[in-house]
């Protein structure tokens, strides 16, 4: 079916302002008949961002280098029947982000069974990820927003979806600022206690969609522990400290040679897979730069967790698209997923910050992705003092 695109919103409050806006074009049709549309957030700053109404899922982040080229600087499957055949790929996450053991969660006393996999794990809101929140045709509308492109995503989870209680009303709402930020505003309530915890997939490489592994790319993450986990992949309870092994982000380390290390738990994982349990300094909770292009991204969270997935599993037998539509074939490392969450499992670990949702209460969390550009040169400390300042801001 022809695209077809129309203006939806425009906002008018600055000069500067006047070209940003929100698009929609037809992306495709579900199987059952049902129209799928992409929307474009606009800044009128040289940065797009692009989600569809199934599932949420963000199909282009489109920021310039130094040079002011611009690039895709997320994963995306080549079309509709490819996001069918992989749910949550770069999509929203929900109703339970991460892994739930024991097939099912207890409430109040209550034992509520979910959908599982054979060894009792929910993962993802579903077993193995399959019909959760990534894969659902949300209703989607722009929004007006002072100086921000918005657009809202709004579905309404029935009660014992997936096994979950209660029926669960999510928005989801995407902005994007003059600044080069993306933010994604979550929002939820439920009709009878429940558990919830909400995030969103996308693979970035900020070198460009297929321009190879994120191995030159440097990070840094705020966080002194993380949810040790056992031999299945789930949380032990415990809190590990960082210091002194691999697990350590709280410099700059350069992700190829840390994601490769034989040292446990990276080699179990053969890289990250791991929940970070962030500092609560309101500081930047990552950071990541891509050297060769200059980019570097920021992520702030009210989240208590960020897990952090360098593509551990991609190998090889599914396709992803370049900004000029060529395709080209995901391998290992060739992006990584950080989602900002509570932590897996927290229903089995009365330790872990709750994720219980009752009637009259409203879940909230906000998560941002800011862009900034870097200058080549100067000596290896100046450019780390340049790293430091446009991480924080400072």
């Amino acid at each position: 079916m022809k695209a077809l695109a129309v203006l939806l919103l425009v906002t008018a409050l600055t000069p500067s302002a006047q070209a940003q806006g929100v698009t929609q074009r037809e992306y495709g049709t579900l199987p059952d008949g049902r129209e799928v549309h992409e929307f474009t957030l606009d800044n009128g700053q040289g940065m797009q961002v692009s989600l569809l109404d199934f599932g949420g899922i963000v199909t282009r982040v489109l920021v310039p280098d130094r040079n002011g080229e611009t690039d895709n600087v997320v994963l995306a499957l080549p079309d509709l029947d490819a996001q069918l055949d992989r749910p949550n790929f770069g999509a929203i996450i929900g109703r339970y982000a991460g892994r739930i053991s024991g097939g099912g969660v207890t409430i109040d006393g209550v034992f509520h069974p979910l959908d599982a996999n054979a060894a009792g794990v929910t993962t993802h809101g579903g077993p193995g990820g399959a019909n959760g929140f990534g894969s659902r045709l949300w209703h989607a509308e722009a929004v007006p927003m002072a100086d921000r492109s918005a657009v809202r995503l709004t579905l309404d989870s029935p009660d014992g979806d997936n096994g979950f209680p209660g029926r669960v009303e999510v928005q989801v709402v995407f902005s994007l600022g003059p600044d080069n930020d993306l933010r994604l505003d979550y929002r939820a309530t439920s009709s009878a206690p429940t558990v919830i915890n909400l995030t969103h997939h996308a693979f970035f490489n900020l070198a460009g969609a297929g321009s190879g592994t994120i191995d030159r790319h440097w990070l840094r993450l705020a966080a002194r522990s993380y949810t040790a986990q056992d031999a299945r992949n789930l949380p032990d309870g415990t809190l590990a400290p960082v210091a002194g092994t691999p697990m350590d982000l709280r410099q700059w380390v350069m992700l190829g040679a840390r994601m490769r290390s034989t040292d446990a738990p990276v080699a179990a994982a053969r890289g990250f897979d791991h929940n970070f349990v962030l500092d609560s300094d309101g500081g930047p909770a990552l950071c990541a730069y891509d050297p060769d292009s200059g980019r570097m991204m920021v992520v702030h969270s009210d989240q208590p967790g960020l897990q952090l997935y360098t593509a551990n599993g991609f190998d090889g037998t599914r396709a992803a698209l370049r900004r000029d539509g060529s395709r080209f074939t995901l391998r290992q490392g060739d992006g990584f997923a950080v989602e900002t969450q509570h932590f897996p499992d927290s229903p089995h670990h009365p330790g872990f910050p709750s994720t219980v949702l009752r009637p009259g209460d409203v879940f909230t969390s906000s998560t941002s992705f800011a862009f900034r550009t870097l200058p080549a040169g100067g000596t290896a400390m100046q450019e780390r003092a340049n790293w430091d300042a446009a991480c924080t801001g400072s």
